[in-house]
């Protein structure tokens, strides 16, 4: 039984034992004590006037006098109008921290094979581009999302679904059909996606100057678009490819490849990875094929051009194109069929998209448009709709080559947690090899952070330079933090110090045991972020844990206090901050060094 259940069930029976009436636990209101106010716990006495016919005061002090006096876990009280302040015996927050310190999984739930299954699909890329600073944002929650839940005993499987083809895909391959002159990754230099990307913008390019040429022969905007050689030409190879063309599906089976290994290199970079890959050249034949049983049930209708449609309009929405007149498949049909696919491989329980808030609607419709298929999961799937990402100068746009390159940055951040570094003399003495390493692991620390301590929901700014900051709320301050105390430790050990989880009956302040509470906290903070789908919330707990930490570090001795008892418990306190420390940084895909 954790400590507020415990509390909570003292004051049922105090009520009962006091006043000879029986009250509901629902009633029973615990929350942490305010920092401002002496305490631990604070019982609400408000909802009892009513019933006690007595003062919210009055009750305080009389239940606070039963508790002391029956309940050796409540070593004394103080009421202020309508709040019942207990503090908890120093005696229970040692063997809470004995049992933290000891205890190698703390705040995760086990995982088994009856464990549900939730299955996290993030990253979603297309193979006409490389990935930019909106994947990154997308990768990071994705990935931290995965591990939380893992945490909150969920077996979880992290997927990714590749949008392998479509006009996207032939726009690129048509642009190195015509302006590539054979170019390769080998030849240029250039990683497969980066070079990929290039022949997408300068399809956009010859696309937008024919468009300008036909408006200037008298064509409208819309029918210059429509008429555009370069379009037309990219519309054809889509249906080629679509017809099993042997030369287009060459080509795309050589520029994907290129494309492949590019991305595999930064989501390596980036600390992410997969356990299934999904390709919607795999799955579109299996949603159009799903399409077709809807027309067959009724679920669906064809229009007089042949396109399939889905009306939505009793369910409060609109209709929704499925099949074109052509025959072709659009991105909705797609998600049909990686959903019957998924479903085919692994006994879903739970599904989540993590998507960008800008397809609320796709995921609102394509939610019903599965219930009607008959999938068990369609209903109840979960749209982790998150914000955009932008650069203090503004939004990217792919077909302009304004984007910020995922690569670019994560090198970019990297170096710049060098040169940060070696500013502060934090990399004085150490060989070339731990520098890169130190620097690889501050530099993603602090993009990643950056990005996961922002409230998800919202849209954010990325600045690269105020996230290397080792101070506020960055990612190095935190990993500082964590290596500050590792070093402590290794000084201990180094003096022959052995620590152990017998605690004894050390007197200890109001810091220290505030501090143990904060420690205490991590399960329920864990539980918090998975209900709420927020890394966002490890991240501001484990800042808040790490000020905290320093306070105390700064305010008490811990290798120079002359009594054993109390430097070991110093020590152990330490040791199950820089674990919590740990174990919260791994949960959003951050690594904390062991010295710095």
């Amino acid at each position: 039984m954790n400590l507020e259940k415990a509390i909570s069930q003292s004051v049922l029976d105090a009520i009962q034992a006091v006043y000879g009436v029986k009250v509901e636990e629902t009633t029973i209101q615990i929350q942490q004590t305010k920092r401002e106010f002496e305490g631990d716990l604070t019982v609400v006495t408000f909802p009892f006037t009513k019933l006690l016919r007595k003062s919210p005061e009055q009750i305080g002090s009389e239940l606070g006098d039963y508790l002391v006096a029956n309940n050796s876990l409540i070593s004394k009280y103080n009421v202020i109008k309508g709040f019942l302040n207990l503090s908890i015996n120093s005696s229970y927050w040692l063997e809470t921290l004995s049992a933290i310190y000891s205890d190698a999984n703390y705040g995760l739930m086990p995982v088994t094979a009856e464990s549900p299954l939730m299955m996290i699909e993030y990253s979603s890329p297309n193979t006409n581009k490389p990935l930019h600073l909106g994947h990154i944002r997308n990768n990071l929650l994705g990935y931290s999302i995965s591990k939380i839940q893992a945490a909150n005993g969920w077996n979880v499987v992290k997927t990714n679904i590749v949008n392998d083809r479509g006009i996207h895909i032939c726009k690129s391959m048509l642009a190195w059909q015509k302006f590539g002159n054979g170019e390769t990754p080998e030849s240029s230099g250039k990683k497969g996606d980066h070079l990929v990307g290039d022949y997408y913008v300068k399809f956009d390019q010859a696309y937008k100057a024919e468009i300008k040429a036909l408006m200037q022969e008298g064509l409208s905007e819309e029918d210059a678009k429509r008429q555009a050689p370069l379009m037309q030409e990219a519309q054809a190879m889509l249906v080629k490819w679509e017809q099993n063309d042997p030369e287009v599906r060459a080509l795309w089976g050589t520029m994907n490849g290129w494309v492949y290994a590019g991305f595999d290199e930064t989501y390596k970079k980036m600390g992410v990875d997969f356990d299934k890959i999904y390709y919607e050249s795999d799955t579109y034949l299996v949603g159009k094929g799903k399409v077709e049983e809807g027309l067959e049930k009724g679920v669906f209708y064809r229009r007089e051009d042949g396109s399939v449609w889905a009306d939505l309009s009793g369910d409060g929405l609109d209709e929704k194109l499925l099949l074109r007149s052509d025959g072709t498949s659009v991105y909705m049909t797609q998600d049909i069929g990686t959903a019957k696919l998924r479903y085919d491989d692994y006994k879903i329980d739970k599904m989540v998209y993590v998507v960008g808030n800008e397809q609320n609607y796709h995921f609102q419709v394509l939610s019903l448009l599965l219930d009607k298929l008959g999938f068990e999961w369609g209903k109840d799937l979960v749209h982790f709709s998150y914000g955009m990402v932008e650069l203090p100068e503004g939004k990217m746009k792919s077909r302009e080559g304004t984007v910020v390159d995922a690569d670019d940055l994560t090198e970019e951040m990297i170096r710049t947690a060098r040169e940060t570094s070696e500013e502060l003399g934090k990399l004085d003495g150490l060989s070339e090899e731990e520098i890169m390493q130190i620097a690889r692991v501050v530099g993603l620390g602090a993009l990643k952070y950056f990005i996961l301590k922002v409230d998800p929901r919202k849209n954010m700014t990325f600045n690269p330079k105020e996230s290397i900051d080792f101070n506020g709320n960055t990612g190095p301050f935190i990993q500082y933090t964590h290596a500050r105390i590792k070093s402590v430790l290794r000084k201990a050990e180094a003096e022959g110090f052995q620590l152990h989880a017998d605690l004894g009956t050390v007197e200890i302040s109001d810091k220290e045991q505030y501090l143990i509470q904060m420690v205490n906290s991590y399960p329920q903070i864990v539980a918090e972020a998975g209900s709420e789908f927020s890394p966002a919330v490890i991240a501001n707990y484990v800042y808040e844990l790490v000020k905290e930490y320093n306070q105390f570090y700064h305010d008490f001795s811990i290798m120079k206090e002359e009594n054993e008892s109390l430097k070991n418990f110093r020590l152990v306190l330490s040791a199950s901050v820089a674990k919590v420390i740990r174990l919260g940084m791994n949960l959003l895909g951050i690594e904390v060094p062991e010295r710095m």
